[in-house]
């Protein structure tokens, strides 16, 4: 396959590979804390930025060394992921069922801008951008666990060293690109949805459990590997 067509075709793939289930169902998790269509298009490229950087570092270092990550590897990253799902969704669901207080809300100003968000949505700034610290580290953990996969992938659809690291940065982007649109698409109705408190608690809770089933239905299986 030439390096156009390659490159190309990894692009793609990342689009189809943002749209996984349990990547779906973390990010449901974390859109919950969005506020406006904006902030959850943010929420899902800042989980991408996290996914692209453990794929393509990984990546790079394996396919550098002219090797494969062990089975062993993968099994005990998919393990991570269905913890990770497990804590999304079990914070969820704790959330639900609590009552809403003044305090749950903080508002504080920074870059010239005053903004409100809950306590769960912890974030750092870095100059004029919050960086969400959450997505980001479920990107991270999505990125180890699709890694050995990429690699594998690169591999049998390139030839040499450049063609396969342009063809996983591609294929980091297309699936940060993908749930960024996602996200954004998804957090215009959520958004209005959760500023009524009669639903949000259920759409948090449904949300919530729909993470946690999967969890156990991702990590089920692979206990006994």
């Amino acid at each position: 396959m030439g390096p156009i067509t390659g490159s190309l075709l990894g692009l793609l793939m990342g689009v189809r590979h943002a749209l996984e289930p349990d990547h779906l169902a973390a990010v449901s998790t974390l859109l919950t804390d969005a506020r406006t269509t904006r902030r959850s298009a943010l929420l899902g490229a800042w989980w991408g930025m996290g996914h692209t950087v453990a794929l393509v570092s990984v990546g790079a270092v394996v396919t550098a060394l002219q090797a494969t990550l062990p089975q062993l590897w993968s099994t005990r990253a998919e393990l991570v992921v269905a913890a990770m799902l497990l804590l999304l969704g079990g914070m969820n669901v704790y959330r639900a069922l609590q009552r809403p207080t003044a305090s749950d809300a903080a508002s504080h100003r920074h870059a010239g801008v005053t903004h409100t968000h809950g306590p769960a949505t912890t974030h750092v700034h870095v100059r004029d951008f919050a960086v969400g610290l959450r997505p980001l580290s479920v990107g991270l953990v999505h990125g180890l666990a699709g890694s050995g996969a990429l690699t594998a992938l690169a591999m049998s659809h390139t030839q040499g060293m450049a063609p396969r690291l342009l063809y996983m940065v591609l294929f980091g982007l297309g699936s940060m690109a993908g749930m960024t649109v996602l996200a954004g698409v998804l957090g215009g109705p959520l958004t209005a949805l959760m500023q009524k408190p009669r639903v949000r608690p259920v759409l948090m809770g449904m949300t919530g459990v729909l993470s946690m089933g999967l969890g156990v239905a991702w990590g089920w299986p692979l206990l006994g590997v």
